[in-house]
């Protein structure tokens, strides 16, 4: 699932939402700046512990120390509910923007979201589970969350309907989002595991999640049509 989240998150970005900034008539120039920016505002948000992206906890095979989960959840799960909550409102507010743009790509953003969470959300519960929380409370702490991913997609529904004009620059920062998960945490992950068949399999999961997304985009195309 990393694997397969690694090529749909690039494929996403570099594929369809830059594109779309650009034929949105956004200057070329702009665009890397407001990339790079996007890029250096999520390192700082996971610098202050503001996002939370990880999939790791203590029996992923990743030798991770004993307690590394309970470090992980933070004070009352703090750390998780915070990380998870910035993150869902981000992409909440990514996939209004998308919506505002086309439906076709609204959609394909949010088919690409929902892979990535499932592997993130799976993470997430286990940490919770092992630094002893009850599988309701874990429960409850992450659908408190969610919540967050609708208030992103209202408020970004209301503020960008009220300025287009921004729209093209919601693209480009979704795209920083998707390359920042993707190139920051995820390729790391993978490349902890060092065995040649396990590069082959992670490099035919990734091809696959890039297929996936194209095919995706065509089927959309055709139905829109």
């Amino acid at each position: 699932m990393v694997s397969l989240s690694t090529g749909v998150l690039l494929g996403t970005a570099l594929l369809h939402l830059l594109p779309e900034a650009l034929d949105r008539g956004m200057n070329h120039h702009h665009l890397f700046k407001w990339l790079l920016a996007g890029l250096l505002f999520f390192f700082v948000l996971e610098k202050f512990a503001l996002l939370r992206h990880s999939h790791h906890h203590e029996h992923d095979g990743h030798d991770h120390h004993h307690g590394f989960d309970k470090h992980e959840a933070g004070k009352g799960g703090l750390l998780i509910l915070v990380g998870d909550s910035i993150h869902n409102f981000a992409d909440g507010w990514l996939i209004a923007s998308a919506f505002l743009i086309d439906e076709k790509l609204g959609l394909l953003t949010t088919i690409s979201i929902a892979l990535h969470e499932i592997p993130q959300q799976t993470g997430d519960f286990l940490v919770l589970l092992n630094a002893g929380f009850t599988r309701a409370k874990a429960l409850r702490l992450m659908a408190f969350a969610g919540c967050a991913a609708l208030l992103g997609a209202l408020l970004g529904f209301t503020v960008l309907a009220q300025f287009p004009e921004a729209l093209p620059i919601a693209l480009v920062l979704a795209s920083a989002s998707f390359l920042y998960v993707a190139v920051a945490d995820l390729i790391p992950q993978m490349q902890q595991k060092g065995a040649v068949k396990e590069g082959i399999s992670q490099l035919l999961f990734i091809t696959g999640g890039v297929v996936l997304v194209a095919y995706l985009a065509s089927i959309l195309h055709h139905h829109a049509h």
